[in-house]
C-alpha cells in the first residue's frame, strides 16, 4: 500500500560543483542506508531535468549536473525558484515529497540591450534638460540585482537615478552647461551599471551626443588686407588670388557666398573675375603694367544660414612689369664625332647668347649640365668655347647630349637651350680580358682525339676590328713535344681542343698560356694560364708478380702434412699502374678446395692454413686468388696455386730456402719497367749534359728566372708491405725487387739448406745470360 510523507525541503545555491552533497536524505527521511539498494530506491523529477540524484550507498542527496537558476526561473516576477523531486522507496512502496529551493547567487553582471545609445542634442538646447537612457538589465534578482549607474567624468553632462513601480533602476541625462559645437560637436560618454552583489559586477555602455548646429558664427577671411602681385600680360583666365573665408557652422550654415562690395569699381570688376562659389580671383582681359599699375577692390562674403551672417575684406593687386623676351642661343661652330683619346682642354665648339631686353631682365647666363667632362669657357662678351675638361672613355660613355641652356637674370627668368650630340670614335686602349685568370680542366684519360676541353673567350669593350680577338697557344715544349702536338685552339672562339688521347700513368697534367689578341693598330693582347690534370681511369688491370709464374701456368708448391695452424703457406703479391684509388688491391679466394683449411688476408695476399692437417685431407689443394683493384668498375688478375703435401720424410717448409731462377720470359711488366726507367735515364742524362754547357757559356752567375709549372709526368712508386713475411720471404722479396730493376726477370723456388743462390738475369734488349753468386745462406 502506497504511502506519501510530507515534503522534505532543501535549499542550495546555484552553480554548486557537479558531486556537492545537499543533505544526507535518508537520515533525513529515517530510512536504514543498507537497504536502499534492496528496495531500490530512486529519485524522480517533476517536469524538470533531473539535477539531482540519491547516492544509495551512503544515502546523500547530491548535485548530478550544475544548475543555473537564470535558466532554471527565467521570470523575475518573484525570487523564489524551487526545484521538486519524488523520491520512491519499494518493500513497501512509499514515496517522498522533496522541494529544493534554488537560491540566487551574483553570478551574472548587468548588461545594456545597446552596447552604443546615440543622442542629437542641439547646442541651443538649455541647462538642466532631461534625456532618457537605456536601462541596464540583469539575470540576478534581489541585491544581486542592478542598484546603480555612474558617469563618467564630463563638464556638460551628469545623470539622475530613477526608480521604477517594480523596483527597476534606471537613470535620465541631464545637461548642466551649455553646448557649443564649434568647440566640440561629439561628446563621447561610457555609463556604468552596478549590481548589488558581493562581489559586485559591473556593465558598460557608450553614450554618443552629437551636438547639432545654429547659424551663430559670421564667416570670416584670413586677414583682413591681401596684397598682391599679378605680371603684366597675365594670361587670360590665369589665377590671380584665391580668397578663403571660414564659417565654423556647419551644413547650410556654413557655406560661403564671395562677392564685390558697392565700394569696388566697376573698371576693377571688369578687369578680374570673382567666382562667388569658392572666391577664386582670376584675370578677366589683359593687362598693361603701363595704363594701371594698381587695382583696388573689397570682397563680402556670406552664409547661407535662414539669418544669413557675413564677413569682409580688402584686395589690392600690383601689377610687375614682365620679363617679356626670352635669350636667344646659337651655335657657331661643333665638332663631332671625335676620337676619345682626345686631349684635355680642346675646344670642340662655339657658342654665342643675346637677350633683347635690358637691365636685369638683359643679363644671359650660359651652363651645362655638371656632370659631363666638358666645361665652358668665356672667350669674350657673350662668347663661350666648350672644351675637354676630362679624359674620355667611350667605353663607358658612348656619345654625350649636351644641352646648353641660357638663363636672363629677369624676374621670373626666362631661358632657352639647345642639344647637340657629340659621338666618341674608339680607339684601341682596352686589353682583352679573360673571366678568369687561371683555368683548372680535368680530362679524363683515354680521351678521343678532338674532343672540346673548354671554351676560353675572352672580352674586349672595344668597337669593330679593336675587339675582333685571336686566340693562340703560346709555344713550349715538353719532353721534345710542342704544345700544339698535344692541344689546339680555335683562334676565333677559343674552343680548346685536345689533339691526342692522354694516358695518365705516362702523363698527368699539363701546364701553358693562352693568348687573346685583338685586331686593333697597335694591337693588344693578354694571357692566362690553362693547367689541364689527366683525371685517372681504371684502365690497367693487376699484375700479379708474387708467386711468378709462366703466363697461363700453374705454381706449385709443397708443404709438409704436419704443418701447424697459422703457418705461412704462400703469398699473393700483385701491383697495378692505375692511381693510387684505383690501384688499391684485395685478394680473396675464388676457388678453394677446402674453405676451412686455408685463409687469406685480403689486404696483404698471405695465404695461411687455419687448422693442421688430417689424414681425410686430400693430398692435393687447388687454391685460386684473385687479386681485384678498387676501381669501377673493378678489373682482376687471378693465379692458380697447385698445392701438394709431403710427409714428414720431405723437409719442413721453414726449412727451405729460396732460389731465384731465371725465365727466358720478357712480360709485359719487365717491358714497361724497361721503358721507364731507359727514360728517367736518358732524361738524367740529357739534364747533366745541359747544365754542363750552360755552365761552360755563362761563368758568371745570373739570376734565376722564376720556375713555371710545366706538364709533369710523375711516376707513381708502387711500395708493397710486408712486415709478415718470414726470413726466406723478405730475402726473395728484396732480391726480386734488385733484380727487376736491373731488368731482369726472377722467380723463387725452395732449395735445401746450405746451397748457395744462383742468379741468372737476362739484360734488356740482348739475349746475354750474366751469372752471380751470392753468399751462402745458413736460415
Amino acid at each position: 500500500m502506497n504511502s506519501v510523507s510530507a515534503v522534505t525541503h532543501y535549499s542550495v545555491p546555484e552553480e554548486m560543483e557537479e558531486g556537492s552533497v545537499v543533505a544526507n536524505l535518508a537520515a533525513d527521511l529515517g530510512l536504514d542506508v543498507k537497504t536502499l539498494n534492496t528496495r531500490k530506491m530512486r529519485i524522480d523529477v517533476v517536469a524538470n531535468k533531473k539535477y539531482l540524484d540519491i547516492n544509495k550507498d551512503t544515502g546523500e542527496l547530491f548535485i548530478l549536473e550544475r544548475i543555473d537558476r537564470e535558466f532554471l526561473c527565467p521570470s523575475k516576477t518573484t525570487s523564489y525558484c524551487v526545484l521538486k523531486l519524488d523520491a520512491t522507496i519499494e518493500n513497501p512502496i512509499r514515496m517522498f515529497n522533496i522541494e529544493v529551493e534554488i537560491t540566487d547567487i551574483n553570478d551574472n553582471a548587468p548588461h545594456f540591450r545597446r552596447g552604443t545609445m546615440h543622442l542629437d542634442i542641439s547646442e541651443s538646447s538649455p541647462v538642466g534638460e532631461r534625456f532618457s537612457l537605456n536601462n541596464a538589465a540583469d539575470p540576478d534578482v534581489g541585491t544581486n540585482s542592478v542598484k546603480n549607474y555612474h558617469l563618467s567624468s564630463s563638464e556638460h553632462f551628469s545623470i539622475e537615478i530613477q526608480t521604477g513601480r517594480d523596483g527597476t533602476k534606471f537613470a535620465d541625462l541631464i545637461l548642466k552647461k551649455a553646448l557649443d559645437r564649434e568647440q566640440q560637436a561629439v561628446h563621447n560618454l561610457i555609463l556604468t551599471a552596478v549590481d548589488g552583489g558581493v562581489p559586485t559586477r559591473t556593465g558598460t555602455a557608450s553614450i554618443i551626443v552629437r551636438v547639432l548646429d545654429v547659424n551663430d558664427n559670421a564667416p570670416s577671411f584670413d586677414k583682413d588686407k591681401y596684397v598682391v602681385d599679378v605680371m603684366e600680360n597675365s594670361p587670360i583666365g590665369s589665377l590671380v588670388i584665391k580668397l578663403n573665408a571660414t564659417d565654423l557652422d556647419e551644413g547650410s550654415n556654413s557655406d560661403v557666398v564671395y562677392s564685390y562690395s558697392l565700394y569696388t569699381s566697376e573698371r576693377t570688376q571688369n578687369m578680374f573675375n570673382l567666382n562667388p562659389e569658392n572666391g577664386e580671383i582670376r584675370v578677366k582681359e589683359m593687362i598693361n603694367y603701363e595704363d594701371l599699375k594698381f587695382y583696388e577692390m573689397e570682397v563680402i562674403a556670406s552664409d547661407k544660414g535662414s539669418d544669413s551672417l557675413s564677413g569682409q575684406c580688402k584686395l589690392t593687386i600690383q601689377v610687375t612689369d614682365m620679363n617679356d623676351n626670352h635669350p636667344e642661343i646659337s651655335i657657331k661652330s661643333f665638332q663631332s664625332p671625335i676620337k676619345e683619346n682626345t686631349p684635355t682642354d680642346t675646344v670642340i665648339a662655339v657658342v654665342s647668347v643675346s637677350d633683347k631686353d635690358s637691365g636685369d631682365n638683359g643679363v644671359v647666363d650660359l651652363h651645362i649640365p655638371q656632370n659631363m667632362p666638358f666645361k665652358l669657357r668665356e672667350s669674350s662678351d657673350n662668347y663661350y668655347q666648350l672644351v675637354v675638361s676630362q679624359p674620355l672613355d667611350r667605353e663607358k660613355v658612348p656619345e654625350y647630349d649636351i644641352t646648353f641652356t641660357v638663363t636672363d637674370r629677369g624676374s621670373p627668368p626666362l631661358s632657352d637651350n639647345e642639344t647637340m650630340t657629340l659621338e666618341l670614335l674608339d680607339v684601341n686602349d682596352n686589353v682583352p680580358q679573360f673571366p678568369q685568370s687561371f683555368y683548372t680542366i680535368r680530362v679524363m684519360e683515354n680521351n678521343a682525339p678532338g674532343a672540346l676541353l673548354s671554351s676560353l673567350t675572352a672580352f674586349d669593350p672595344d668597337l669593330h676590328e679593336n675587339q675582333y680577338l685571336v686566340y693562340f697557344i703560346l709555344e713550349k715544349e715538353i719532353a721534345n713535344t710542342s704544345m700544339s702536338m698535344l692541344f689546339s685552339i680555335n683562334p676565333e672562339n677559343g674552343n680548346l681542343y685536345a689533339l691526342k688521347t692522354f694516358d695518365y700513368e705516362i702523363e698527368k697534367e699539363f701546364l701553358f698560356h693562352i693568348e687573346a689578341r685583338d685586331s686593333g693598330s697597335p694591337p693588344l693582347s693578354s694571357n692566362v694560364t690553362v693547367h689541364i690534370i689527366i683525371v685517372d681511369q681504371n684502365d690497367n688491370a693487376p699484375v700479379i708478380v708474387s708467386p711468378w709464374r709462366a703466363h697461363g701456368s700453374v705454381v706449385e708448391e709443397k708443404m709438409p702434412r704436419s704443418t701447424d695452424k697459422g703457418s705461412l703457406v704462400a703469398k699473393v703479391i700483385a701491383l697495378d699502374t692505375d692511381s693510387v684509388h684505383n690501384s688499391r688491391i684485395t685478394y680473396q679466394f675464388l676457388q678453394v678446395t677446402d674453405a676451412t683449411l686455408f685463409s687469406l688476408d685480403q689486404y696483404n695476399g698471405e695465404i695461411r692454413t687455419m687448422r693442421m692437417f688430417s689424414y681425410r685431407d686430400p693430398r692435393h689443394q687447388r687454391l685460386v686468388v684473385v687479386a681485384k683493384d678498387n676501381g669501377d668498375p673493378a678489373l682482376s688478375a687471378t693465379v692458380t696455386i697447385k698445392l701438394s703435401t709431403v710427409e714428414t720424410a720431405v723437409k719442413a717448409y721453414s726449412d727451405m730456402t729460396e732460389v731465384p731462377l731465371e725465365y727466358d720470359i720478357f712480360s709485359d711488366l719487365n717491358l714497361y719497367l724497361v721503358i721507364g726507367l731507359g727514360s728517367v735515364s736518358f732524361l738524367l742524362l740529357i739534364t747533366i749534359l745541359v747544365t754542363i754547357v750552360l755552365k761552360c757559356q755563362k761563368p758568371k752567375p745570373s739570376k734565376a728566372a722564376p720556375t713555371s709549372r710545366n706538364s709533369v709526368i710523375s711516376e707513381r712508386n708502387s711500395t708493397v708491405a710486408d712486415s709478415t713475411l718470414v726470413s726466406n720471404d723478405a730475402y726473395w722479396y728484396s732480391l726480386f725487387l734488385a733484380e727487376t730493376r736491373k731488368g731482369k726477370l726472377v722467380v723463387r723456388q725452395p732449395v735445401p739448406k746450405g746451397s748457395r743462390y744462383i742468379v741468372s738475369s737476362i739484360p734488356r734488349g740482348t739475349g746475354l745470360t750474366e751469372t752471380s753468386d751470392s753468399a751462402a745462406s745458413t736460415l
